[in-house]
């Protein structure tokens, strides 16, 4: 039903959109995510053609809407948007938010375009607010009357930007039952959102948006519990990095420690797994500076990898020198008398070193 190619899109110097490629098919619901910033709702913008693409296609239903010859206001009577914000009419009431476009562009009669709108109020819940004024509702329940508005037209594609961004969770709540009612009626529907888990439930595929493409997609199950690619990797599990370079053998530990307390705190990891980020790094830096670097000026990346989601820690160490395991080095006798690496592997669940590229790699998970 819906075919793109090579979508770009640009304001002065910010190319937004890089080459949007992708097919949609008729009745498939697919849920846009990522990052903000991303393009996410600058290609919602373009499938309606609110946003005119520099270069590219869309095609829906064989017609390409790029077309300069296209009737871009037939091609939007097609399409139902529902905004970030309401967009309702604060000088009209409820019913007739919902009846204007019916009346003026489909030149609906108004007992008519009044049934219809009736018929939508009930399927969101708010028949009694027929009468209110957008001033008189909360946010959720305005949402639901823009859903109710673009749903009017009866549009073959309906497209979501964020339509919860602006909600408490009570009212995310009733904004998002509406939308997965829809998603059973088999209409064709693209939604920019952040919440993950309603995603997850309703949606056929979930594109993942970043660096101006469709940076990675596929169902829901692929997507959220394997991502493949790394910046998806990083965005699902919602993974924290901290990064460190030492080049001098008198680098300052302090400073270091302070950095790590400070990506600790910003990220809630609690006290007792900031002190072994610390305990880890200083008992390994001594081991490998003593063993390595005697003669010679350091080069040790550190990073470490943080999960809000399941509370893992990862550590990883590389430093280019001859291989050096600190975990075997010397024999196992003189491994045991080591104090500093028996308190690193009691610390760890599991430790591990690799040599390539003339490259030493440590890792660590907590």
């Amino acid at each position: 039903m819906i075919r793109v190619k090579g979508l770009k899109k640009s304001f002065g110097d910010l190319q937004v959109l890089k080459g949007i490629n992708t097919e949609i098919g008729k009745g498939e619901c697919v849920a846009l995510i990522g990052p903000s910033g991303t393009g996410k709702s600058v290609f919602l913008r373009s499938m309606a053609l609110l946003e005119k693409p520099d270069e590219g296609q869309i095609v829906i239903n064989d017609v390409d809407i790029t077309d300069k010859k296209i009737n871009i206001n037939k091609i939007r009577e097609k399409m139902g948007m529902v905004y970030q914000g309401y967009h309702l009419f604060s000088h009209l009431n409820v019913l007739e938010n919902i009846t204007l476009a019916l009346r003026k562009i489909k030149k609906t009669k108004p007992e008519k375009a009044n049934l219809k709108a009736k018929e939508l109020l009930s399927m969101v819940g708010l028949v009694e607010k027929a009468e209110s004024y957008p001033g008189q509702l909360s946010g959720g329940q305005q949402q639901r009357i823009a859903i109710a508005r673009s749903l009017a037209m009866e549009p073959e594609i309906l497209l979501f930007d964020e339509p919860t961004s602006a909600l408490d969770p009570a009212m995310t709540y009733e904004v998002l039952s509406i939308i997965k009612k829809l998603t059973k009626t088999g209409m064709t529907m693209l939604i920019v959102t952040h919440e993950m888990a309603f995603a997850k439930e309703i949606s056929d595929r979930v594109f993942y948006m970043d660096e101006g493409i469709i940076y990675e997609e596929g169902t829901p199950i692929d997507l959220f519990e394997n991502p493949q690619k790394p910046q998806t990797q990083i965005f699902i599990r919602g993974l924290k990095l901290f990064h460190y370079t030492i080049i001098s053998r008198d680098f300052d530990l302090i400073a270091m420690n302070a950095q790590i307390e400070l990506f600790s705190q910003k990220h809630q990891i609690i006290p007792k797994k900031k002190y072994h980020i610390q305990l880890i790094l200083e008992e390994l830096l001594v081991e490998i500076m003593k063993n390595c670097y005697q003669e010679e000026s350091p080069r040790i990346d550190i990073s470490v990898e943080y999960s809000k989601e399941t509370q893992a820690l990862k550590i990883q160490i590389d430093y280019p020198s001859s291989s050096y395991n600190p975990f075997r080095a010397h024999s196992d006798e003189d491994d045991f008398d080591n104090l500093g690496i028996l308190l690193v592997k009691n610390v760890a669940q599991a430790c591990s070193h690799t040599y390539t590229n003339s490259t030493n790699h440590i890792h660590i998970t907590f």
